[in-house]
Parts: C-alpha cells; sequence; structure tokens
C-alpha cells in the first residue's frame, strides 16, 4: 500500500513504548519500524485502514531539536490528530481499557442539514498527544451531501 496524501509525525521521549500502546489502544497495525542506537526508534510507519502516521524518538542532536513530546513541554501540543474510525463508542471503550485518559466522551454534533453530524471522542496518550476519533454519521449539504 502506498502513502496517503497526508500523514503526520509524532514524537515521543519513550517511542518504542508508544508504538505498542498506540496499536493496543487505537488499532494502528505497524508497517516499518527501523530501530537506532540505545533503542531510540530512528523512524516507524503505523497504518489505521488507509491512513499512516509515523512515530519517532525524541532525540537530542542538532538536526532534530525541533522535535519534543508534550510530556516534556507541559502537556502543550502544537497539533492534535483526527482519526475516522468505524464505531467511536467501540473504539473508545478499547482506548480506555488500555489506558488512555478520554479528554472528552464520546458525543454526536449536529449543526443543521448544511453541515456533517458526527460523532466523535478525544483521547490523550500516556505522553501527552492529543488525539480525535470520528465517524460521520451524515453528509450536510454544504459538505457534498445530498
Amino acid at each position: 500500500m502506498g502513502w496517503p496524501r497526508i500523514s503526520s509525525a509524532l514524537f515521543y521521549q519513550d517511542a518504542a513504548k508508544a508504538i505498542d500502546w498506540v496499536c493496543k489502544a487505537f488499532g494502528f497495525e505497524v508497517q516499518l519500524k527501523v530501530e537506532g542506537e540505545g533503542g531510540t526508534i530512528e523512524h516507524s510507519e503505523l497504518r489505521l485502514g488507509e491512513g499512516l502516521i509515523m512515530i519517532g524518538s525524541v532525540r537530542k542532536r542538532p538536526d532534530r531539536a525541533w522535535c519534543a513530546s508534550p510530556r516534556s513541554l507541559d502537556g502543550l501540543n502544537t497539533q492534535s490528530l483526527l482519526v475516522l474510525v468505524d464505531d467511536v463508542d467501540a473504539h473508545c471503550a478499547r482506548a480506555r481499557a488500555a489506558g488512555a485518559k478520554i479528554a472528552t466522551e464520546p458525543a454526536t454534533q449536529d449543526y443543521g442539514s448544511d453541515y456533517d453530524t458526527h460523532r466523535t471522542y478525544e483521547a490523550i496518550d500516556p505522553e501527552g498527544h492529543h488525539w480525535w476519533f470520528m465517524k460521520v454519521l451524515r453528509e450536510g449539504a454544504k459538505q457534498g451531501g445530498k
């Protein structure tokens, strides 16, 4: 399977542990994992359906000075991920069972017939990355629905 049109990279202080956790909690599968010295993860590719994320280790290297885990930034995030799933409630239960902090419980948002109706929840992983999981329940007229 080739690369999707867009993918994101996340950096963790313990990337090897994060990869295992993200697979267990969120259902991703490891496609590639390149280990470096001392157990660091130089590069990884994890798939969920057609989506792909990369997870790597935070390192004290001049060429990676821009990488950080929210754990080292008092929980601050500069991005959050939105992942489409088939069953938001079942996915949330899986994530909760794996130890995810559920920041926003599953809820349905309906802004009228012009806009999509979707069900979402927000989870925070052990190093503080925020993840949103969503299922579109109905496409709105302005979003390409009928």
